[in-house]
């Protein structure tokens, strides 16, 4: 069913995953230099039903798989982008794609500034993250920091459907290489998805939830945990201003800063490792830049300095959930927490969503 978005636009009911593959189509259609390819690409599973019908409606020449080489593809990618073609290259787990770093890093990212920003490198980068389902060490990591790391590279973390169409549609567009990053546990959510050649700004967050006592920073589904979160604590009298960075390079530091100096306290979220991690960065610019309007300690969650564990009796515990967001935000606000991991319990398994997540 259409609805009217508040841009004044048509919206439609879409899935995360049909809002990427809606974008997909969009941008081929609309400009004839964009290509699509990757191991999976025009599998019958379509990558989560990301591509689902481009070689149909694109030909072969436009939309392909590839042979098993990551380092290989995006050479490829690199090259077409230098002669006009804006490639859509796409991994099913983001792990297969450190392969290919030295491209990414030494080549894509660095083009534009070593010829005096005559020619630049239009590649879309997809690669699929997230844990579940016993995945373990080497199919699960969210490295999103070392790529924000990357001066030249643009880093984008969608966390809704309408998200996901608008900034994969300005990813592609982009005149320089940018990481889109899918957590996988979002490609079933559902939301409102705005109509036609709808685009998002990059370095652009937004206000997922207003609230005055608290702001959390968050991207991709750590945004869904803080929603749960905050939907708790506004029943404790707490409410939370929620963040969702949807770019992480480069970063909305103006949003940042506004809601931190209305609430005066901060908690980052963060699906990475804790060192090193984007959450850190926030943390460290916050206590720099706003410290005089800080009520507490800004504080951070994120994923323990160790491998993620397969094994079902290591993985309690082991995810940052909406209870230990909760009893970290009521700590902050002076009040005590110790209840709230009781009420938002952790799901059984523990490496998949909780049974509250429609998506």
């Amino acid at each position: 069913m259409a609805s009217m978005h508040s841009a004044g636009v048509m919206t439609r009911k879409l899935k995360f995953g049909e809002a990427i593959n809606d974008a997909l189509h969009i941008a081929m259609a609309a400009d004839p230099s964009v290509i699509c390819y990757g191991l999976g690409v025009t599998d019958p599973k379509a990558i989560f039903g990301t591509t689902a019908n481009l070689e149909k409606a694109f030909g072969k020449s436009r939309v392909f798989d590839m042979p098993t080489s990551e380092n290989a593809m995006t050479g490829v990618a690199i090259g077409a982008s230098l002669n006009g073609i804006r490639p859509v290259m796409v991994h099913q787990r983001l792990d297969f794609f450190l392969l290919a770093m030295d491209q990414l890093v030494n080549a894509a990212a660095k083009w534009h500034y070593m010829f005096g920003s005559q020619i630049s490198v239009p590649i879309t980068i997809r690669l699929i993250l997230g844990r579940g389902w016993g995945q373990g060490p080497t199919h699960s990591q969210n490295l999103q920091a070392w790529f924000a790391h990357i001066p030249g590279l643009k880093v984008v973390m969608p966390s809704t459907p309408e998200s996901a169409k608008g900034l994969l549609l300005a990813s592609i567009f982009d005149p320089n290489p940018v990481v889109f990053l899918e957590h996988r546990w979002l490609h079933n959510l559902v939301g409102d998805v705005p109509e036609g050649d709808y685009r998002i700004p990059l370095g652009v967050a937004r206000t997922a939830r207003v609230g005055a006592d608290l702001t959390m920073v968050a991207s991709s589904y750590m945004v869904v945990e803080a929603l749960h979160a905050a939907k708790y604590l506004e029943g404790e009298g707490i409410g939370c201003e929620i963040i969702d960075l949807q770019s992480l390079n480069p970063l909305d530091w103006e949003s940042i800063y506004a809601s931190v100096e209305k609430t005066g306290r901060l908690l980052a979220l963060d699906t990475g490792y804790e060192t090193g991690s984007v959450s850190g960065e926030i943390v460290a610019r916050v206590a720099m830049n706003r410290m005089s309007r800080l009520k507490c300690a800004p504080a951070r969650l994120a994923m323990p300095d160790v491998p993620e564990p397969t094994s079902f009796g290591l993985t309690k515990g082991f995810f940052v959930r909406a209870g230990d967001i909760a009893e970290r935000a009521m700590t902050m606000c002076g009040r005590d927490g110790s209840g709230a991991r009781n009420a938002l319990q952790e799901p059984v398994p523990h490496d998949v969503p909780g049974d509250w997540f429609k998506g």
